[in-house]
């Protein structure tokens, strides 16, 4: 069959086949000048010729990003479909019978397609069909940008997939049915909505090790709602590294790091001393954010400047975030002493300068950090509280309330079962959302693999209509704010910050 094939065309430019379904006929037939081989009478061949009809026709006015391309044969079969254009590849789903082909995403606002499809009849004559038309600029383009994961970045088996908008978005459904996410090892995961302008997808456990995904927002031609379309696409491929998981106890001050399972480091440390909530370390699971060597910790970030009691400026090396409360893993020379028998921080998890070097150089983004033995919750919205989410509200957060199975071929709505949707609704005791060990890879459905898909739009080099939409690329986001590490214990005095070395800051307490 030669629906799928990508062969190469004059001008540099590529040809794809692809398959949309149906539309009307006649204009389009006309507008083309339709032709098929001749044989026997005139009356037999209109009766017995393929018909195929492809939709937008030519002409007309300028047609709006969320239009589809689609094509129809009847008595015959879409064999190859050509998209000339300069933009994101079309790619369409084609019907078992191979008689309707969709363009599944949207299409690029401002630009100018050219579509050529071509049928095969049952009678063995072919019909080929062309149209043009143009595709609409807009307004007001939704902008949109990844928190993380990066693109080619190595992450931890905890890395949620964070994609943060400009705008607020009026239409979750149809910006969350744009977002596709592959996995070479099969996962359960679901997309959450914190607010209109961040939506988070979550494995149901930990990625696998050495996993690589691919995340694509087709955010291209979506209607976003409030006025805003889609005029970029976003995109990142990522590799999950090693499993590192770690716990830590304010109660024996231990924290014990494993890589791929097996234990590499037993760590003494010092936790928030308490006493009021601000001083006191969060309990769940954390995720590593960030890693700064060195970073400053200034009070006068949270109001505390020159002169107030309680005013510190203090340069901390070898410094992972874990929170957007100011709590890090880091380098306290100054509570050695403390660390492995009490508590004596504002919040951090302090180690000694080699270990805290240690947790430094194996972190990647997306680390699970556990820890336990206080009395102060983490929040799933601060930082990358994520896992702190039971998994049946974690799904309700989807706008289709659906978790997906996701696989080498893309993902498929999980059906949930009676049990999920009463505890999802409180009727029962949500389960832990965070794994006590290293979570079994095995998610609890296989992806359906997703219908043949094509990609026909490699783009033209000389389109006739630029898009008017800003260009919105997937850049990396500046770091979130972070509250200031707390005052030295007094076993050393501050130091003066290196030039250029970043200042900790945000709304929240004090976490050194």
């Amino acid at each position: 069959m030669r629906v799928g094939r990508v062969e190469r065309t004059g001008r540099g430019r590529r040809r794809a086949t692809l398959g949309l379904v149906g539309a009307t006929v006649a204009a389009a037939l006309a507008a083309a000048g339709l032709t098929g081989c001749s044989g026997g009478g005139a009356e037999l061949g209109r009766d017995t010729a393929v018909r195929l009809d492809v939709s937008p026709a030519s002409g007309g006015d300028a047609l709006r990003p969320d239009t589809a391309i689609e094509i129809a044969a009847d008595r015959g079969t879409v064999e190859n479909v050509t998209v000339r254009h300069k933009g994101n590849p079309v790619v369409g789903d084609l019907s078992p019978d191979r008689t309707r082909w969709k363009s599944r995403w949207g299409l690029d606002p401002g630009t100018d397609y050219s579509v050529t499809a071509t049928a095969l009849g049952h009678d063995g004559r072919t019909r080929t069909v062309t149209t043009d038309f143009t595709i609409a600029k807009v307004r007001k383009a939704l902008e949109a940008s990844l928190e993380a994961p990066y693109d080619k970045e190595t992450v931890g088996v905890g890395i949620p997939i964070i994609l943060r908008f400009g705008q607020g978005v009026g239409d979750r459904r149809a910006v969350e049915r744009s977002l596709e996410v592959t996995s070479a090892n099969p996962v359960e995961g679901a997309w959450h909505w914190f607010d209109d302008q961040t939506v988070v997808f979550r494995t149901k456990q930990y990625w696998p090790a050495h996993t690589k995904v691919s995340f694509r927002a087709h955010l291209s031609g979506v209607r976003a709602g409030k006025g805003y379309w889609g005029a970029k696409d976003v995109r990142a491929d990522f590799r999950v590294g090693d499993s590192h998981i770690s716990k830590a106890s304010a109660v024996t001050h231990m924290m014990y790091v494993r890589s791929n399972g097996r234990l590499v480091r037993k760590i003494p440390v010092s936790m928030g001393r308490g006493g009021v909530e601000k001083y006191t370390t969060t309990n769940g699971v954390h995720l590593t954010m960030e890693k700064d060597d060195p970073v400053i910790m200034d009070s006068s970030t949270t109001g505390c400047g020159p002169g107030c009691p309680g005013y510190y400026r203090e340069t901390v090396y070898a410094a992972v975030r874990i929170s957007n409360s100011g709590e890090y893993v880091h380098s306290a020379p100054w509570s050695v002493g403390d660390q492995g028998n009490s508590n004596v921080s504002h919040g951090c998890v302090n180690a000694s300068p080699e270990n805290a070097r240690f947790f430094y150089n194996l972190s990647y983004r997306g680390d699970p950090v556990r820890i336990t033995g206080t009395s102060r919750e983490l929040e799933p919205d601060n930082g990358w509280g994520y896992w702190q989410e039971p998994w049946q509200k974690w799904v309700q957060g989807s706008a289709f309330k659906q978790a997906l199975s996701v696989g080498p071929q893309g993902s498929a709505p999980v059906q949930a079962s009676p049990d999920d949707v009463a505890k999802a609704a409180g009727e029962a005791p949500a389960p832990s959302a965070a794994p006590s060990g290293v979570p079994s890879a095995a998610p609890s459905a296989v992806p359906t693999p997703a219908p043949s898909a094509i990609p026909s739009a490699v783009p033209s080099a000389t389109p006739s209509a630029a898009p008017v939409a800003p260009n919105v690329s997937p850049a990396q986001p500046n770091r979130a704010p972070v509250a200031p590490g707390a005052e030295p214990t007094g076993r050393s005095g501050p130091r003066p910050a290196p030039a250029g070395v970043p200042t900790a800051q945000g709304a929240g307490p004090p976490g050194h």
